[in-house]
């Protein structure tokens, strides 16, 4: 949006939150978390860095979750994070390559409690499905976990942008699958934090692949498509 016309930002931001939340309204939603725990968690108890592909942006708006989530400093970023804020979603400016990894360790340390931190690990421009090193070196720094989640959708029309990003058609089913929590070794070298990179990242796909193949099933089984098995990958648990 160019500088000219800001102005507008606060009436489309109204006009498409609303359009949004009565959109995402007439959805139905599946979790199934791969540790057995409920998400998401509630963060006075448990508090994560929920990681998920930028593609799926809308999908925490049909859980509702206490969660604030990291939005590009560019331009367009001021009308996305407007919505978020009308939709009651948190919003911290930045990204992972404009000061966002300062802002949300600024928040970590504060007293609030109260959220969870979201991001979208391959925003704000791609390339689609490749996690950059942000929230690694946020989860290292902090002692927050990351949380994969992988979204599926039933049916959705999927835009022609570098992500793909999905429109999920009225009254249809999302699929969430969560991942086990990963924690991150504090103080990382260069090469240790390639190689957190490439477990996140690929835990994240592993995910992303059994919440697609949850919601193809749902869309030629019904409700008879069973809920999925998980692989168990005990190296990314806390040690105890």
């Amino acid at each position: 949006m160019r500088r000219r016309n800001r102005w507008l930002v606060p009436y489309i931001a109204a006009a498409v939150a609303f359009f949004v939340r009565l959109w995402m309204s007439t959805m139905r939603t599946r979790i199934v978390a791969e540790d057995g725990s409920e998400h998401p968690a509630d963060p006075r108890k448990n508090r994560y860095i929920y990681a998920f592909w930028h593609e799926g942006l809308l999908a925490p708006l049909a859980t509702k979750p206490k969660i604030r989530v990291l939005i590009s400093q560019h331009t367009d970023g001021e009308l996305i994070a407007q919505i978020c804020e009308r939709l009651g979603i948190g919003v911290i400016r930045g990204s992972t390559a404009r000061g966002g990894c300062q802002a949300l360790l600024e928040m970590i340390r504060s007293n609030d409690r109260e959220t969870h931190l979201g991001i979208t690990p391959d925003g704000p421009r791609g390339p689609r499905r490749v996690l950059k090193a942000g929230a690694v070196m946020i989860a290292s720094q902090s002692g927050l976990a990351v949380v994969p989640a992988g979204i599926g959708f039933v049916r959705a029309i999927r835009f022609q942008s570098w992500d793909r990003f999905a429109l999920p058609v009225p009254g249809s089913t999302m699929v969430g699958v969560v991942g086990q929590p990963i924690f991150v070794p504090p103080d990382l070298d260069r090469h240790g934090l390639d190689l957190w990179v490439q477990r996140v990242e690929c835990e994240l796909l592993r995910v992303t692949a059994v919440a697609e193949d949850w919601a193809e099933r749902i869309r030629l089984q019904g409700t008879k498509a069973a809920t999925p098995e998980f692989s168990f990958t005990p190296e990314l648990r806390k040690s105890a």
